[in-house]
Parts: structure tokens; sequence; C-alpha cells
């Protein structure tokens, strides 16, 4: 019998995908039909023969593969099937009959590439042979599911992506996106190298091409006449730029355009006119979003879920899955390609003018809903909008006849710009549409927004010319409310001066004006405001009252942003009364509260009080951790102490010097720089001394079964990983991966990672041989 085809050996070498290869693997031991499913180029059928490669020795009959790609018509599916299981069966019997004959009895990996365009004919064949050849497993590869019973699906993932911080002085080749292009590069430019005045550079472009790899690819055969940051500078042209690649590949894989254009193909009309809607956004969106600005008399409403399903079947869109919340993201190619099947600049401005809208809707809800018990959960939701705030506030800023509205969206962001790690972003923005005075009686809460975003930036200036504009529109108009607002800010400018008495006069009389208003949230602020002010004012008993009317006001509400602010508040005033407990029980209930909040400038007061208690007590190999925790909030923040006045300043300043006297300049820098680039979380953790990461007590036995996350790092730890590549392939940090190796090593009572990569290599074998 003649051997059945085997997957056809690469000219070029397979890169990365680790984990793909790990889990699809387990997944073909445990269904006999696992579907790698993706948006094309991304890889699958790459992946599909190098694991086909790897498991052939494992099955008695070997590997079969069926390309699918080149038929044009779904009656060509059985006799290529045929074909390439090399049966030689002449009779006048029916093609799928003679195969099911065949397969009878053997123990076969079927490899059947490119489903999408005859996904019926081939789930029907597909299906006859789990029936009736009980020892063939199938691996498919196809844009969209099959939908078989039994069916594993497994979608194919972009390479990983470097990080903007690998592009400042740390290896990105570990990123798998990067070792992509550095190999296909070398085929072109046999002496090419990643250098310092590349790496950016190499960044951007992975990260700009989604981390598709036919795409870096056809990027990569680019540099036998450009350099990469000529390449970067072209993007905008992707679908001409990425063009005329391996002669040898089919002619949908020759160019970007041509693989994309086999995608808009496969869907209907209607999908196709939602793909090209859904083009407006920049980040990922969900239903409501998706209806509101795709609407039309010929998408009514209800129709988008039902297209959305489709159009994320034929991997035209990707699904982000956070708890039981849904939302969709199509990756830049898919978006950039929808674009130009928009019909013409109206309707093109009319999508555009409804996304803004629809924005302009989540920031007015989310102000009115303010105060209330749901701030951590709005603030997180708005977050996961920044991208598309920015391209809504971009299109208002640059159309005729839409500042104004752009202003007004960007006066409702005023808690994302202040809570959300997003102050150059708002200051940005709000000087951009305000840059004329001509708008400024319909942008009068614009502008006391961008005094506050400017104060706490540390731009006094800028923020008094915002002010006195202000103070102008609530004069014309006769406004109390606005005037209010100046008053407040005001208030606030001069406790950043240092001038206290003026602070508490302006901000008490902003209090009363908002109390009579029934304006909450603004009361809410003035109050935290107020406390700094009498505290450093020399009255902290005074502040802490506030602090405590405060926090009474906010439990009464359900409210916690101004709620973490009061216990900052609590925290100083306790401080200068001499309660050091009381000072650092508030701080850290303030801490535990920025878990959820993640509000950096609330984190970082926080961590300053805590730093100043524990030099007050003696603790100060404590107080160094803290202040460079501060420092690293601080630095990510964009802003500093100094921009919230010389009183806080100086504590600041002293603590600093404190700590660094204690450890040595020398030591206390080289200290600071493993605190750069945490996240907000995790300095909190260590602030709190509560890293929730940690390994459990000796109690732990080794009888206990290893989590699916702890298995998969062992059979990583396996493959030769470091923690600090484990921690890229998994998308951790390095901490997170350590911690859990750690937690693999008291699990299993073992002392060393050798043992734990033997004690996987053999589990791995056992499971092989079991499955297969």
């Amino acid at each position: 019998m003649k051997t059945p085809a085997g997957p056809v050996e690469s000219v070029t070498s397979f890169v990365g995908r680790r984990r793909e290869l790990s889990a699809t693997r387990v997944a073909i031991g445990e269904s006999r039909l696992v579907t790698l499913v993706g948006p094309g180029g991304v890889g699958k059928t790459r992946l599909a023969m190098e694991l086909a490669r790897r498991l052939r020795r494992f099955f008695a009959d070997g590997c079969c593969v069926v390309e699918l790609a080149m038929l044009e018509d779904a009656a060509e599916l059985e006799p290529a099937l045929l074909a390439a299981l090399s049966v030689r069966d002449r009779s006048s019997r029916p093609a799928l009959e003679k195969v099911l004959d065949h397969l009878d009895g053997k123990r076969l990996l079927l490899v059947i590439d490119n489903c999408e365009h005859v996904l019926e004919a081939a789930a029907s064949v597909i299906s006859s042979v789990l029936q009736h050849a009980a020892g063939v497993r199938i691996l498919a590869t196809s844009r969209e599911p099959l939908v078989l019973s039994g069916e594993r699906v497994w979608t194919v993932p972009p390479l990983s992506l470097p990080s903007q911080s690998q592009a400042h002085g740390v290896p990105v080749d570990s990123a798998e996106s990067v070792a992509l292009f550095l190999d296909r590069a070398r085929d072109v430019v046999p002496d090419f190298v990643l250098t310092p005045r590349n790496t950016e550079a190499i960044v951007q472009l992975c990260n700009q091409l989604d981390g598709i790899p036919l795409a870096i690819e056809l990027a990569a055969t680019r540099l036998r006449s450009m350099s990469v940051s000529s390449v970067v500078e072209h993007l905008d042209h992707r679908f001409q730029l990425l063009s005329i690649g391996d002669r040898s590949v089919l002619p949908r894989q020759k160019s970007l355009r041509a693989m994309v254009d086999w995608s808009y193909e496969l869907c209907s009309p209607e999908e196709q006119r939602l793909w090209a809607r859904l083009s407006v956004f920049r980040g990922s969106f969900d239903l409501d979003a998706a209806e509101y600005v795709s609407g039309d008399v010929d998408l009514p409403p209800g129709t988008a879920l039902d297209l959305l399903d489709r159009l994320v079947s034929k991997s035209v869109l990707d699904v982000e899955r956070d708890g039981e919340g849904v939302r969709y993201r199509q990756l830049v190619t898919m978006r950039e390609y929808g674009a130009q099947l928009i019909e013409g600049p109206d309707e093109h401005a009319r999508l555009r003018r409804r996304h803004r809208d629809h924005y302009r809707v989540v920031a007015r809800r989310m102000v009115e809903d303010w105060c209330g018990p749901h701030q951590a959960r709005t603030l997180a939701a708005v977050r996961r909008d920044h991208a598309d705030l920015i391209a809504a506030l971009e299109w208002s800023a640059t159309t005729e006849g839409e500042r104004g509205a752009g202003a007004e969206l960007a006066s409702l962001l005023r808690y994302h710009w202040v809570a959300g790690e997003y102050l150059s972003d708002g200051r940005r923005w709000l000087d951009r549409l305000l840059s004329s005075a001509d708008t400024d009686t319909q942008a009068g809460d614009a502008l006391w927004v961008a005094a506050w975003v400017c104060l706490i930036s540390g731009d006094p200036e800028a923020a008094l010319t915002y002010l006195r504009r202000c103070q102008h529109v609530a004069e014309a108009t006769a406004d109390p409310r606005l005037q209010a607002y100046v008053d407040q800010w005001s208030g606030l400018r001069h406790l950043f001066h240092g001038d206290l008495q003026a602070a508490i006069r302006l901000l008490q009389g902003a209090l009363l004006a908002h109390r009579e208003a029934g304006d909450h949230a603004a009361e809410l602020i003035a109050l935290f405001l107020l406390v700094p002010a009498q505290a450093y004012g020399g009255d902290p008993a005074g502040g802490l009252e506030t602090c405590m009317r405060c926090l009474e006001l906010s439990d009464q509400r359900g409210e916690g942003w101004a709620r973490g602010y009061a216990l900052t508040g609590a925290a100083i005033c306790h401080r200068q009364l001499g309660s050091l407990s009381e000072a650092e029980r508030f701080s850290k209930e303030g801490l535990e509260q920025q878990r959820e909040f993640q509000d950096p400038i609330c984190t970082a007061h926080l961590l300053e009080n805590l730093a100043m208690v524990a030099i007050t007590s003696g603790r100060l190999d404590e107080a160094a951790r803290l202040v460079h925790c501060a420092a690293a909030t601080w630095s990510a923040l964009g802003t500093t102490i100094e921009a919230f006045g010389p009183h806080m300043a100086q504590e600041y300043l002293r603590a600093t010097e404190v700590a660094a006297g204690t450890a040595g300049a020398g030591e206390f820098e080289a200290g600071a720089e493993s605190y750069r680039g945490l996240s907000l979380s995790e300095i909190i953790s260590l602030a709190l001394g509560d890293d929730r990461s940690a390994t459990p007590g000796p109690d732990v036995r080794q009888e206990q079964r290893l989590t699916a996350r702890e298995q998969q790092i062992a059979e990583l730890i396996a493959e030769g990983l470091s923690n600090k590549a484990i921690a890229e392939t998994l998308v951790i940090s390095p901490r997170t991966a350590g911690s859990h190796v750690a937690h693999i090593l008291a699990k299993l009572d073992f002392s060393s990672r050798a043992q734990i990569a033997t004690w996987a290599t053999q589990r791995s074998r056992e499971s092989t041989r079991h499955q297969f």
C-alpha cells in the first residue's frame, strides 16, 4: 500500500507557538476532531503542519494532508480526499464510500486544510469519517468552525507582541512576532541583526501588523530595498506595501490584500456591510456600541447580534471575554480593509458622528451616575473604551462644526482623565478643543475640567488661563453652578501654591454652593480638597472632621472614589495629630480600596503617607520600599508630587532623603530600578506586604494536583524556558511566573527546576502513550 502524503517539510524555520503546540497536542489527544480557526494569515496551516509532523510517529498509519484551498467546487472535495489518501480502488462506487473503506481499521492523523469555502461539504465528509473510522483523528483548519458534535475548536492567536517598555533597552526577540521577523529578515538580508537603532522600529512594525505571521513575512521581504523604519512609515498603505510574496504559495497568500479579499468573499452582503461600518472602532467595543453605530434601514435594530456572531465565526472579529462581559475587536488589517469599503465621505462622516455620539452618551451616563456604588466598574468600562474615545475626540477636533460636541465629550470624561491614568491625554485633547475662545459659551464645563487637569499635571499657569475664561462665561451667563466650579478649582490652585487660607475660603464657598445645588459629586470633591488645606494650615482636627463628613456622605451613597481621598486626608490628619497607628490604618484601608479603583494619584498619596509613618516609627527598610513604590507610581502617571503644593512636596522630599541616607544613595537608586514597570496592582501588593501571588504555607502536599496554569508552566520549564521567558510566553509578570514556579515546587515537594522538568517530561510521555 502506498503511504499517504504527510505534512510537507517547509523550507523556512518554524518560530514560536510553544503554547499553541502544547495545547493543541493535548486537544488532539482528547478529541478526535480539532479545528484550528483564525483570520487569514495567522498561521493556522503552518501550525497544523508542524503539529502533524510532531505527532505522526504516534499513528501506526502515519499522517495524511488534504489541501482544499485550490478547490473551486464542493463536489471536488471527496475526489481530493481520495487522491490524498492514494486509494487505488478504480471501481465506480462513490468516492466517499471508497474513502471510508480505506480508512476502516486504520490509525491515522488526517489533516484537512482550508475548509472555509467548502464548509458544509467538509463538515459532512468529516462527520462520516469520524463515524466509520474509529482510529482516525482529524486536524482541520478553517476560518470558521465546522460545528460538529465533539469538535474541539482552538482559535489560533496572532504571535506574541513586544511591549512598548521592551523598546527601551529590554531585549525584544523573545516576543514571537519579533523572532519571526528577524528570522525572515535574515533570509533576505543575511547579516541583518537587531540593534539599538532598529529595535524601536521593529517593535512598532510587529505591533502595527498585529503579530500576523503572513503580514510580518511580507514586510520582511521589503528589506530587499527598504529599511525597517521606511517599512513602518509606509504601513498606512499596507495593502500595496505587503504584496509580492513567495511565488510558490497559493495566489491568495502572495499579498495581504488577496488574503483579506478571500475572507471578504466568504461573507454575505449584510456581513460585508457590517464589517465596513465596524471599521470606525479603534479598540474593542460591545454590542450596544456596534448596534448604535452601524444601525440603519439596511441593518435595523436586532440584526447586529446575529451578524456579529457570523463575523466572529468567520474570524473577521475577535471576541474578548471578561467574566460575563463580551466585547469585539478587529485586527488593524481587517479594520483598514473595511474602512476602504465605506461608500463615500458622507457615509464616513455619518458613521464617525454616530461613533462620537455613542461615546458622548456613555460619558454623560458616567457623570450622571458617578456618585453611587458602581464607580469602579464604570471607570473600568470607560478605560476599555479609551482608544475609541480618543478617536472620537480626534474626529471632532478635525471636522468643521464638531469641536463643540468634542469639547463636551472631553468635559464629560473628567473622571476618566483624573482617576483613570490618562492625565496627559486629557490635557492634550482639552487644549486642542479649547484652543479658540469662540466656543467658550458652549464649553463652560470643558474650561473648568481643563483647569482641573492642568493643576494636577503641574501647570498652574495654564489652569489660571482656563479659570479666567470660565469666570467670564459664568459672569456672562449668570450661572452660579459654573461659578462654584471656578471657586473650587481656584481654591485648589491656591492650595498648590501654598496659600492655604485663600484655599480654605474658596473651597468652603464652593462647598456651600454645591450643597445648595444638590450636586453631590462636586460636594464630595470639595470636601476632600478642603482636608489638606486645613491639615497643613494648622487645623488637622478640623480637617479630620471634614474627612469624617466626606466618609459619611460617601458611605450613604455607596460611593468609593471620593472615599479613597477622604481616607488619604484622614491619614494626613492623624499623622499630624501624632496618631501613627490610625494614620497607618487609614492608609492601608485606602490602598485596599485602590485594588479595585486603580486611581494612581490617590495610591501615590497613600504610599507617601505610609512611608512617612514608617520613617517616624523607625522602620526604615520598609520606608525605603514604600518610597520606591510611590516614585514608580508618580513616574508612570506623568506628574510629580511637586504639582500638589510645597507642603506635600517637602514631606516627600524629607522621606526620600531619609530612605536614601539609610541605604546609601547609590544602593537606593539601584533598588528603585526593580520597581519601574510594575503594575499598580503589584505596587499595592508590595506596599501592603500582601503579594496575592505568594506561595502557600508548608501544609500543601505533593499529592495535590497542579492547576491547569501550573501544569502549563511545568511543561514550559521542561522545554528549558526561564521565568522571564515563561512570563513573556504567557503574558504575565516575571514576579507572577516566579510565584507559580515556587508554588509548583511546594506542591510537588521538589527542590529544583530540574526536578520539575523531569517530572513534566515523564508526565507528557505517559499522557502521549495513553492518548495515542
